[in-house]
């Protein structure tokens, strides 16, 4: 028996094998090998005598076949007997050599077959190989081939069969005429050779030791001379590398004297092929195994070769490598190696032979040169010590080349250099400073576009790679220091080395903490033995400007300043524990930002701290001199950088300031002024900077100094020839006076305050004007240059601000004030009015700020002159394209904050309610100009005034803010404008006038009034651009202001809205509109002497325009009509055209408020609604059994109607009342209406006005009825039911047919959360419907109150009794809807009233049971509902009573496991698991029955393609495992069956059987029975899975349980499995016919 079923299964696979899926064949080869693991003997022979008996069966299957006896084979090898050996060899060699074509993957096959037998059993592989190996006959290609992989696989076995293989393959050679042939036996023989060097290097552990050499000589050299003189010359390529290749091992058995008179022949031979092949690298290498073997000979002929082999191997090297090709690669690595073995017998030669090509022209040349000169460096240091100097002075050409390539070679053989001891010789120095020129090289030039010929760059660029070798040999080449330290410190402060301070920097840090680290406590720069060295003044200077742009060069910032405090004792012996302290502190700024997020100006300001410190902390008058004066030194070093240069100057300025000698000072800023470069306007701002700063300490001095200079030929206007400036023309002129007026401002800015209230008018403004030439102070000559302009209105700015900020700017009488103000006036006047472009704007409003706080007081006049200018000047100006950069932005922004300085300080000079209103009044054009972007401006700055006005309010007496209605009525319709940000200001600004209000009536400053805070809370709504949002926003605002408003300020602020109806701004006038509806309707009682007047104003708005929102402002009147004959208003708008248009609604909306007459209208409109027929049936419904159905008119008009009142908020009350009847006649309108068309006569209207956007509402049926729902709800006080039913989607599904069932559910759910106490009411009235004739409204009547049941409110209400004895009597129902409902509500009760549950435990069970019985459903729906049911209720019924119905329930639901509707294999697996939850510790033998029967399909489920299903099967699994009464078990399915934990289906799968095969053995037939009525099930996962688990069954069974399996029946099924469509289901199958070898 065992013997031949291995052999069925076998069989079985092997006929599966020819399978037309690749993935199905492997897992075929993969279960055949599974069985070998097993079988491996019975398996050989299976396979064996199948291909024996199957002579027709195609290569490709046998292939795989091949494949399984090779991988059985090379696992059990040792367990392999001769006989099946013999058999096994016999089979490949008859399968290798069937056909004598070549098939090669199935030739292959028998040959690795016979390859992995020859690592056992090499003698008898060897003798059927040989077989077919006989003199005189050409073998078979892959016999050649066998011999060739043996040699490689089992050296030591095959070596000993050499000597008769090539005594019999000798002859063989000859008479191979095909290429094909002669490519394997020069694979043989390069094998054979490299088998043997093995066997000879390893002779000591070898078989046979006294093999020697020349055993194989005279073989190998008569193979030797076929293959170089015969088969190396053939046309075809891959011969000729076939030889070449075997040519290399070979040289080393041949012996040594024919060696050596080969070799004159040979190496042109071997270089010959260069010139044929593209890809070279077999070449190379047979090259350079050739050259050893000479080389270990010591050819003599070799040195006769050396010019050749040179230029051979030197023209490889320069190839350019691709790094995308891994032979091309290989093959420079190659020829490398033939240069280190030529290195070390001929340097000289060598050397000879290579440097002169670093002259070269051609590029490639020079790089490959450069490219073996650092690897004979490195790989031949021995032969090259003698030779530094040559080489050295070799290199001094490619120091000069420009080329990046040749530069990136020359810095790798400078780092081989440095490894090897060269730049310590003399010109060492040259080739260090050569890798810091290229560290210098700018980023920007990097990466390098790819050359004409493809090439590039691989890897980093030349100065990244500089960069890193500097570092490293700094850091990693101990004898390197001494010649990098102090030498590399020469290169820090010359210009042409500024982009490699970096790494710079930071080597010298390095090198120079080891030295500390030597000889703590000296000093590290030794200036006596090297004069060239940078003093400390240069060093400082240099590190701390480069500092100022601290992210450059990759942060030459942090590596100065390191760099700077390492050398602290040498820049001055005091500094030391300062800079402990300060530099930290720098380096962590730089830390904690990056280039975008460092604020420029901050760092410049710390590092000047940190000079003032450090100047500080030196205080030797003579070193701050020596200082400065290098300073001043370097200066011109920066002309390409001007920021740094800017930062020098400011060096300079706190230099001086802390310089006490006068006489320095006064020279260096004389220095400064006649060398600095005018045109520059970085350089005029540093100048400037530098003497502000200065004058902190030496004002007197800075001030003679500019004297002096004003006083040069510079200023006077002569024949164009000037003293000192003889070269500068009249432009240059302008540029020099711009900067010495620049530099007065920034003196009066910075000079102390106490010192320049005496010499601002007296010094620094006269001579600003006297440069300016201006007509201020009576100069005629004016200039055009716009430099000239902002450098004065900076510097009077500046001079304005340094009054103000005095201690004494209170008493002080500024005399030309005026004439100032106007000058600015000039220059903003004179600006273009249709751009801003330049900040003179800016500056002269900022200097304006400070002079109008100065006194005397500007005339009334002069600054309502000034106002309007500015306005004019800045409001105006065009908005910029958003595609503008960044700076234009910034400056606009700049000049409106300048303007809100310069309004807010003139309100400050009169902070009154009249001067708010001046400063509004000019306003006021602009906050009503038809361009949005000047009503944004205006707001704004309304805004910014009305709030500083409010927090400088200072109320001495109670006195009324007489303006307020006028303000409010100017900004408030504001409020809507078409411009969101105009919206915001807006708001803000009527928040402001508000809390003024709140202040003149004698609240405090920080008080909060909750109404006047609604207000910010309603930004948000106006931020909307959805017109009813907005409106709505705009009447709680109104709303506000009525609140807030005194009595005697509500006509003004009508009067003035009343304005606003004809504003251009549609949206302003609507707005207004609405706030004066709102006024009327809040406040109109207090109008009553006013009325007529306000009649009046509104009559001739009414005239002046037809616009729809002002006509709709009269009607309010209508609801007085109705008062009186309720009944006709009602019935006469009823007959109005569907759908209704704006004015019906509004009249409608007007019947609304008013209590008592809502109340009549609601009952009128209900009546209308339930008693009329809601549809009637179509003559298209009559004649077809689809439906159609038309809504009629009467109801439908009503429902529309009650939407419309109901949307009005005075309606609460009475919706209050009536709120049973309208909840329910409105619930039923809509089931009523699904699926209900318009009238006929109403589509084409309908569709028109959908179109058109007329139509405020849909007019479709159900949701006009929806729409009045909710509205009835909100006016009912039952927000929260309409939020809830929002957020979940509720009225989108109770709108539509297919979720009107759902949406019915949502809503009572709501409705049992948040209206509870309206619930008695609401249910009595809904079960007055249940016995309605339309079956739509019993469905949506049982819906709500089944749903209801799962609410513990009805408990609370005691309504659970009524409402359960009313759906139990629906239980007969004819609509299956309604029963299916009535067992969902029955089963609420678990969720509602759980509690009362087991009181009902009986009656809920019998109902549910009924439901599982219902033979009047043919879609099974009321038995899916009394599953569900079922499974919530379990838990709570009495055990008695469960225990009558769960043998029944558990038999009953068993079908639908597998049912074809999802919904029902979900929810009769959940309920088997509550079934079994139910169970715990108390399950009787008949139940367990039930689990035992449940476990397969359950099992199989896991793999079911819905996602619930698979989570029920998870659940119920979990539940049955404590039946089963194993814990172990129990303990798997809870560990991997957790929800939403990932399952590896196999892995479990295997487990589960393994703990079931372990503990329940007698199980094993039930559950692999059971598993074969899966292998036909539908669902191709499920399928696959079915033979899985009978796979894993049987693995982990005993054997002895074989008799309780029908090996027969499982073996049939899987063997029609393999045949199954789907390829997943075919693997399975053979995955698990491989484990049936367990009962083999």
């Amino acid at each position: 028996m065992t013997e031949s079923y291995a052999k069925k299964l076998t069989a079985i696979l092997l006929e599966a094998i020819t399978d037309r899926e690749p993935l199905v064949q492997e897992q075929v080869c993969g279960a055949l090998c599974a069985l070998g693991e097993a079988q491996p003997a019975e398996v050989l022979s299976a396979c064996e005598e199948h291909l024996w008996q199957h002579e027709k069966l195609a290569h490709p299957y046998r292939t795989m076949i091949l494949r399984a006896m090779e991988t059985v084979v090379s696992s059990h090898l040792s367990e392999l007997d001769k006989d099946m050996a013999r058999a096994v060899i016999f089979l490949a060699s008859s399968e290798m050599t069937r056909v004598k074509e070549l098939v090669c993957d199935w030739q292959q096959a028998a040959s690795n077959v016979l390859v992995a037998v020859g690592k056992q059993f090499i003698g008898k592989v060897m003798e059927e190989v040989l077989s077919k190996f006989q003199p005189g006959a050409l073998p078979h290609y892959f016999v050649v081939q066998t011999l060739a992989n043996l040699a490689a696989s089992n050296v030591f076995g095959m070596v000993p069969f050499l000597t008769p293989i090539l005594s019999t393959m000798l002859p063989m050679l000859g008479m191979a005429k095909h290429d094909t042939m002669r490519v394997v036996f020069c694979s043989a023989l390069q094998n054979f050779s490299e088998s043997a060097l093995e066997y000879l290097a390893s002779r000591d552990q070898a078989p046979d030791p006294t093999v020697r050499r020349d055993t194989f000589a005279a073989d190998i050299f008569s193979a030797y001379d076929i293959l170089f003189n015969h088969w190396l010359q053939s046309r075809e390529a891959k011969l000729r590398l076939a030889v070449v290749e075997a040519l290399g091992p070979m040289s080393h058995l041949l012996p040594s004297e024919r060696l050596e008179e080969q070799l004159p022949k040979l190496l042109p031979g071997v270089l010959a092929l260069y010139r044929k092949h593209a890809e070279t690298f077999h070449v190379s290498k047979s090259l350079g195994q050739i050259l050893e073997a000479a080389v270990s000979v010591g050819s003599r002929t070799l040195e006769a070769q050396l010019d050749t082999l040179l230029a051979a191997l030197h023209a490889q090297i320069c190839v350019p490598v691709e790094s995308s090709s891994p032979l091309v690669v290989s093959n420079q690595k190659e020829v490398l190696r033939c240069f280190t073995v030529l290195a070390c017998c001929a340097p000289d030669r060598l050397l000879a032979f290579l440097l002169p090509k670093l002259d070269a022209s051609n590029e490639r040349i020079r790089v490959g040169t450069l490219q073996v000169v650092r690897h004979v460096i490195n790989s031949a240091a021995s032969q090259m010590e003698v030779k530094k100097p040559f080489i050295l002075s070799s290199m001094r050409l490619p120091l000069l080349d420009t080329n990046s390539k040749v530069k990136r070679a020359v810095v790798q053989v400078i780092s081989a250099m440095a490894h090897h001891g060269y730049l310590e010789q003399p010109g060492g120095e040259a080739m260090v400073e050569y890798i810091v020129q290229q560290c210098a090289l700018p980023p920007e030039t990097e990466p390098q576009k790819p050359g004409a010929d493809g090439e590039d760059l691989t890897g980093d660029g030349v100065r990244a790679i500089s960069v890193s070798t500097l570092y490293l040999l700094s850091t990693t080449v101990d004898r390197m220091s001494d010649v990098l330290w102090p030498y590399l410190l020469e290169f820090l402060t010359p210009v042409r080395f500024t982009g490699a301070l970096t790494p710079l920097c930071r080597s010298l840090a390095h090198l120079a903490q080891k030295r500390q680290e030597v000889g703590a406590g000296a000093f590290l720069l030794p200036y006596d033995s090297n004069a060239t060295l940078p003093s400390p003044y240069a060093i400082t200077t240099r590190l701390l400007t480069v500092s100022s742009t601290p992210y450059l060069g990759g942060g030459r910032g942090a590596a100065s300043l390191r760099l700077l405090n390492i050398l602290h004792r040498d820049i001055h012996p005091l500094l030391g524990q300062r800079w402990a302290t300060t530099v930290p502190l720098l380096l962590a700024h730089l830390d904690e930002h990056t280039e975008e997020t460092l604020s420029q100006k901050e760092w410049e300001e710390k590092l000047l701290a940190f000079l003032r410190d450090t100047l500080a902390v030196v205080s030797d008058n003579t070193w701050i001199c020596q200082l400065s004066l290098e300073m001043c030194r370097q200066l011109p070093c920066y002309n390409g950088t001007p920021q740094e240069k800017n930062f020098l100057y400011k060096c300079i300025g706190t230099t001086l300031g802390a310089a006490s000698s006068k006489e320095v000072v006064r020279k260096h800023l004389q220095e400064l002024l006649e060398t600095a470069r005018y045109q520059v306007e970085a350089e005029r701002e540093g100048l400037a900077c530098c003497f502000g700063i200065c004058a902190i300490s030496h004002l007197d001095d800075v001030l003679a100094q500019l004297e002096d200079f004003m006083r040069s030929d510079v200023f006077r206007k002569s024949t164009g020839i000037f003293n000192i400036f003889k070269d500068r023309n009249e432009n240059e002129v302008e540029k020099v006076r711009s900067t010495v007026i620049l530099c007065y401002g920034h003196v009066a800015a910075r000079a102390p305050r106490e010192l320049v209230l005496a010499k601002v008018e007296s010094d620094i403004l006269r001579n600003i004007f006297q440069y300016f030439s201006t007509k201020v102070l009576g100069i005629k000559v004016e200039t055009k240059d716009p430099a000239l302009k902002l450098c004065l209105v900076q510097s009077v700015c500046m001079a304005s601000q340094a009054i103000c900020s005095s201690a004494q700017a209170g008493s002080f009488h500024f005399s030309r004030k005026a004439e100032l103000v106007a000058q600015m006036m000039e220059f903003i006047k004179a600006e273009p009015p249709d751009s801003l472009r330049t900040p003179i704007r800016k500056k002269a409003m900022l200097a304006c700020t400070y002079l109008v706080s100065l006194e005397p007081a500007l005339e009334e006049q002069v600054q309502a002159d000034m106002v309007h200018g500015c306005l004019h000047s800045v409001m105006a100006v065009p908005p910029e394209p958003e595609a503008e950069d960044d700076r234009q932005e910034s400056l606009y922004l700049d000049t409106m904050h300048a303007l809100e300085d310069l309004l807010t300080s003139l309100l400050r000079r009169n902070m009154t309610p009249q001067g708010l209103q001046i400063m509004v009044e000019h306003l006021s054009p602009w906050i009503k100009s038809p361009r949005g972007h000047e009503r944004v401006r205006a707001l704004g700055l309304s805004s910014c005034l009305l709030h500083h006005f409010l927090e400088h309010l200072h109320v001495s007496a109670l006195v009324p803010f007489h303006n307020l209605g006028l303000l409010i009525g100017l900004f408030s319709p504001r409020c809507a404008d078409l411009w969101p940000a105009t919206r915001r200001e807006a708001v803000s600004c009527v928040h402001a006038l508000l809390y003024l209000q709140l202040g003149y009536e004698g609240f405090s400053r920080d008080y909060r009034d909750d109404v006047a805070e609604r207000l910010l809370t309603l930004q948000e709504g106006l931020v909307q651009p959805d017109p009813a949002v907005l409106f709505h926003t705009c009447h709680s605002i109104a709303q506000i202001i009525a609140k807030r408003l005194p009595p005697e300020q509500l006509i003004s602020l009508l009067l003035t809205l009343f304005e606003s109806l004809g504003d251009s701004d549609k949206n302003c006038s609507r707005a207004a509109t609405v706030m004066i509806n709102c006024l009327l309707r809040e406040r109109g009682s207090m109008l009553q002497e006013k009325v007529p007047e306000i009649v009046s104003v509104l009559r001739s708005k009414l005239q002046e325009t037809r616009e729809e929102h002002v006509l709709q402002a009269a009607q309010h009147s209508v609801y007085l009509l109705a008062s009186q004959h309720c009944a006709a208003v009602v019935s006469s708008l009823l007959g109005s055209p569907l759908p209704f248009d704006s004015h019906t609604c509004s009249l409608w909306r007007a019947l609304a408020t008013e209590p008592s007459l809502s109340t009549q209208v609601l009952a009128l409109l209900l009546e209308k609604v339930s008693r009329d027929v809601p549809f009637k049936e179509t003559r298209a419904f009559l004649l077809s059994s689809s439906p159609g159905r038309e809504a009629t008119l009467l109801p439908l008009a009503a429902t529309c109607a009650l939407y419309e009142v109901l949307s009005v908020p005075a309606s609460g009350p009475v919706v209050l009342e009536l709120y049973p009847q309208l909840f329910t006649t409105l619930l039923l309108r809509v089931s009523c209406t699904l699926g209900v068309l318009l009238p006929r006569s109403l589509q084409a209207k309908e569709r028109r006005s959908v179109g058109s956007a007329l139509a405020p509402r849909s007019l479709e049926p159900c949701s006009s009825a929806v729409d009045a729902l909710q509205a009835m709800l909100l006016r009912g006080g039952s927000e929260d039911v309409v939020q809830r039913m929002e957020l979940e989607g509720g009225w989108r599904l109770l709108g539509s047919s297919a979720g009107h069932e759902e949406g019915v559910t949502r809503l009572a759910s709501a409705m049992a959360r948040s209206a509870g106490p309206r619930l008695p009411l609401v249910m009595k009235a809904l079960v007055c419907t249940q016995s309605s004739v339309y079956e739509t409204q019993r469905v949506t009547s049982t819906a709500f109150l089944a749903e209801l049941l799962a609410a513990n409110v009805v408990n609370d209400l005691m309504l659970l009794e009524s409402l359960l004895d009313n759906l139990a009597a629906r239980q007969k129902d004819t609509c299956a809807s309604v029963r299916r409902l009535v067992l969902r509500g029955l089963a609420n009760v678990a969720s509602g009233s759980p509690e009362k549950v087991r009181a009902h435990g009986p009656q809920l069970l019998t109902a549910m049971m009924g439901g599982l019985d219902d033979r009047d459903d043919p879609h099974s729906l009321v038995a899916l509902e009394a599953m569900t049911g079922l499974a919530r209720l379990l838990d709570l019924v009495e055990r008695r009573d469960l225990h009558s119905v769960l043998l029944h329930v558990a038999i009953r639901i068993r079908p639908f496991f597998d049912s074809e509707k999802v919904e029902l294999r979900s929810a009769s697996i959940r309920l088997f698991g509550h079934l079994n939850k139910a169970c715990h510790g108390a399950c009787e033998d008949v139940f367990l029955e039930q689990v035992v029967a449940g476990l397969v399909p359950l099992l199989l489920h896991l793999r079911d393609p819905q996602a619930p299903v698979t989570n029920a099967c998870r659940f119920a699994l979990r539940m049955c495992g404590p039946n089963l009464q194993h814990e172990e078990l129990a303990a798997a399915f809870q560990k991997h069956l957790q929800e939403g934990r990932g399952l590896h289906f196999g892995e479990f799968l295997n487990a589960t059987c393994k703990l079931l095969m372990h503990h329940f053995p007698e199980l094993l037939g039930r559950l692999a029975a059971t598993s074969l009525f899966y292998f036909k099930s539908s669902w191709e996962d499920v399928r696959a899975a079915a033979p899985m688990l009978a796979g894993f069954l049987v693995l982990h069974a005993e054997p002895e349980l074989q008799p309780q399996v029908d090996l027969e029946q499982i073996t049939a099924a899987l063997q029609l499995l393999l045949k199954d469509p789907a390829p997943l289901v075919r693997m399975k199958a053979a995955e698990t016919l491989g484990r049936l070898v367990k009962f083999a």
